[in-house]
């Protein structure tokens, strides 16, 4: 019995063509050179609308070759992957002009001198002068904050995982939601109205510090309450079924399995809280001498430092100002690679 094979009259015929690997760094380079040649010829000098031409041009033209060569449905796949390296260029661009703007214009004024010295007796448009009171003044407070908010926004974030059943539960998670969106000059005004105005303290780091505190607790109870739910259930049942406590199993078992992201979330809230200069302002006061006592007398911090230095307007004083930009910005980035240092050397090691 014989077999006869049926070839279809229109079968489908897929296209081997590839374009090759530098295909896009070529469309790019040509969409950016046209995309100056159009806005030239417009009379247009904002480089940001060079950079849009270039970014709709450098999607049209993957779009037109790629379907071309290889197809439509190729041409719909290098389309999306375009959008993704544009958006990746549009955040990534205003950080690294912000960062070349910040190092450029402080690393001028930063040096030993300037990190070890304060704005005492110095006028200001006279050049000299330092940012130790308000590098200082930055440390006590976030770490004061950091000791006030990170234990209680542990134990809430436990609460919610472990225990958190019920309208409690839910209306600790509405709270949480709410004081994630506060504003900072809203927590900087209660704490001033309460602790400054009705208890008649006077102002210092440590009432900057509690409106840290306050801005810092829900980004700590969000991302422990994540790092948490991320631990498998298996490691509570077995250590439940061994007749551990609940208690000590979290103490023992979850918390330490999740530690390095909890660090890595409360370093990310401390960060958060550095650069805020509202409750500082209505809080700290801004003092021009080194005040090492963080519940007694105004203090100064980098933020408004950095604030008042620019309002004063002359050119020592601007100079001063991006000196301490720089300092904050290295200050925070020192914190995230501590952070990093300690997730990574907290992880849990499993064994081959």
């Amino acid at each position: 019995m014989s077999q006869t094979t049926v070839t279809p009259n229109h079968a489908p015929v897929f296209s081997s063509s590839r374009l090759p690997r530098w295909a896009p760094a070529v469309i790019a380079a040509a969409s950016l050179a046209l995309s100056v040649g159009i806005s030239l010829a417009a009379g247009w000098e904002s480089k940001v609308q060079w950079g849009l031409i270039a970014a709709l041009l450098f999607v049209i033209g993957s779009y037109a070759v790629t379907a071309r060569i290889e197809g439509r449905r190729q041409a719909k796949d290098r389309v999306a992957t375009s959008l993704v390296w544009v958006c990746f260029l549009v955040a990534v661009v205003p950080l690294l002009s912000l960062a070349w703007t910040t190092i450029s214009n402080g690393a001028q004024v930063v040096d030993g001198y300037f990190l070890s010295h304060s704005m005492n007796g110095v006028l200001n448009s006279d050049p000299g002068g330092g940012v130790y009171h308000a590098l200082l003044g930055t440390i006590e407070q976030v770490l004061i904050a950091t000791v006030i908010a990170a234990p209680i926004g542990l134990l809430t974030a436990v609460y919610l995982v472990e225990y958190g059943k019920g309208k409690l539960a839910r209306a600790v998670t509405f709270f949480v939601d709410v004081m994630t969106g506060i504003p900072s000059i809203v927590a900087g005004l209660f704490v001033l109205s309460f602790w400054i105005l009705i208890l008649g303290f006077s102002f210092s780091g440590f009432a900057g510090s509690m409106a840290l505190a306050i801005l810092m607790m829900p980004v700590v109870v969000r991302s422990t309450e994540e790092m948490l739910k991320l631990v498998p259930n298996e490691l509570r049942e077995a250590s439940l079924a061994l007749g551990v406590p609940k208690w000590k199993t979290i103490t023992k078992i979850v918390i330490p399995t999740a530690i390095g992201g909890i660090t890595t979330g409360v370093m990310l809230a401390v960060a958060r809280i550095t650069g805020e200069t509202a409750p500082v302002l209505l809080l700290v006061f801004g003092s021009k001498i080194i005040n090492n006592n963080p519940f007694e007398g105004a203090q100064s911090s980098l933020p408004l430092y950095v604030y008042q230095e620019y309002a004063i307007g002359t050119e020592q004083s601007i100079d001063r100002a991006w000196g301490a930009a720089l300092t904050l910005i290295a200050f925070v980035m020192i914190l995230n690679l501590v952070a990093r240092g300690i997730a990574r050397w907290k992880a849990p090691k499993t064994g081959r």
